[in-house]
């Protein structure tokens, strides 16, 4: 039989149960960039942890000195030195923590540490108060148990609350079996509750339900913690998700889309007074068809980014990238007063743009003069959500849009570089715009457009 054929649904059955472990995600299925953030926010966790340790041992250490003693104890108290080795342990541990990620097998030894030490103390409660050891089994010290466990709960990963309730667990059953091996004497073994609470009898029973509540909670809330860690990877995912939309869309858009109260549908949306603009570059199909592809979108790259700072300086959008074109919005996204002065404001400066962006593009390849085209309108559009099924796009539809991208045609026609219409720069000059155009052409025919305009030339 082939033994690696053989071992395969073994080590499938292993590899589920270490993700399930984990919280039921494969490693593998995540991007890497979310694992990274998902560590980044363990590692605070594991921070967090250790400042909680080490003010719960400073507490219970200042506790202790204020409180006064407790009588009847004849031999050797180990509780300084316990919560000296506890705490010392507990800085050594935070202070690693901000040196490095702390490895797994790491944080084990600090949990068999912590919970070594807590029995530790149980156990020398016998020798402190020379009682019997069944003695010690009543001491309440036991419940700090429920604290450690419930630390390892703010890392949000449900192994290290398992291991720490198990370690408590064997720790346990270690003191009851040295208790009950041990020389007895006068002590014994009952069934008699009322015994039991008023000697140092051992009550099996008793010690069997200490044992099943440890590893009751341990369960139960590994059991939270698995269901809490599947939200919390979906939250990083979906956070990163977030932050990706707002370099892919405007960021009011990727709020709109991430933060609407019901799931976006193809259909939705409505009409309002929104400034559109295009831009495109002149020969840039002839032109990119002579060069490599890297000098193309290093190009088109510097390109971007100028009428990206461009338009944003005046309060405008991008709708779509759209290859060398670009299509831009003002007031779509959030309704605006002053779209149109706005938008002739952006398309004004673009010739001052294009003189600084020209010499980049010269040195990434580009082989002729970088000319550039752009025209504005403003009017009544359909703001909203388009698309079907499971690919959806939140865009501006109407004949504004439809005319911008006509004009910034006629600009070849024209021979001019920024065009708008007479209605336009009306629109933008109500609204505090006051640049004089270079020149006004009336009834002028542009292909694509029913009637005649009255073209306005802005560079």
């Amino acid at each position: 039989m082939d033994n690696g054929k053989a071992g395969a649904p073994v080590q499938r059955l292993a590899g589920r149960a270490g993700y399930r472990l984990r919280g039921g995600l494969r490693q593998d299925g995540i991007p890497q960039r979310v694992r990274a953030e998902i560590q980044k926010r363990e590692d605070s966790a594991e921070r967090l942890i250790g400042w909680s340790q080490l003010a719960m041992v400073v507490f219970f250490a200042g506790l202790y000195s204020l409180a006064p003693r407790a009588e009847g104890a004849d031999g050797f108290n180990f509780v300084p030195l316990a919560l000296v080795a506890y705490f010392l342990f507990t800085v050594l541990r935070v202070g690693l923590s901000y040196r490095f990620a702390l490895p797994a097998w790491y944080l084990v030894v600090s949990i068999v540490v912590d919970v070594a030490l807590l029995c530790a103390l149980i156990f020398s409660f016998h020798i402190q108060y020379g009682q019997h050891p069944t003695f010690y089994l009543k001491a309440p010290t036991l419940m700090y148990l429920f604290i450690f466990i419930s630390l390892r709960a703010l890392r949000f990963d449900p192994r290290f609350v398992l291991i720490t309730g198990l370690v408590g667990v064997a720790g346990w059953l270690s003191l009851v079996a040295y208790a009950v091996t041990t020389d007895m004497g006068d002590m014994r073994i009952t069934r008699n509750y009322v015994e039991y609470l008023t000697s140092n009898a051992i009550l099996i029973g008793a010690e069997l339900d200490k044992t099943i509540i440890i590893v009751g909670v341990t369960l139960f809330l590994s059991l939270a913690l698995y269901r809490g860690r599947q939200v919390l990877f979906d939250s990083v995912r979906d956070h990163a998700a977030a932050e990706d939309l707002k370099r892919f869309f405007a960021p009011e858009v990727a709020t709109t889309i991430t933060g609407a109260e019901e799931a976006l549908t193809a259909g939705r949306g409505e009409v309002r007074k929104v400034a559109v603009m295009f831009v495109d570059i002149r020969g840039f199909t002839r032109t990119a068809a002579s060069l490599s592809p890297e000098t193309v979108m290093e190009v088109l790259a510097c390109y971007q980014e100028e009428m990206l700072a461009l338009i944003s300086a005046h309060g405008g959008r991008v709708d779509k990238f759209l290859g060398d074109g670009i299509l831009a919005t003002f007031g779509a996204v959030e309704p605006s007063e002053t779209g149109a002065a706005d938008a002739l404001r952006a398309a004004g400066g673009l010739p001052e743009v294009v003189e600084r962006l020209a010499p980049r593009a010269s040195a990434c390849g580009w082989p002729e003069p970088l000319r550039v085209g752009a025209a504005a309108t403003y009017g009544a559009v359909t703001v909203g959500v388009v698309g079907a099924g499971n690919r959806l796009e939140f865009t501006v539809i109407g004949d504004v849009v439809n005319r911008a991208a006509k004009l910034e045609e006629a600009n070849k026609v024209q021979e001019t570089r920024v065009l708008t219409d007479l209605e336009s720069l009306e629109a933008a000059r109500r609204q505090g715009y006051d640049m004089p155009p270079l020149e006004i052409r009336r009834a002028r025919a542009v292909a694509g457009v029913f009637a005649p305009v009255d073209l306005v030339v802005l560079a």
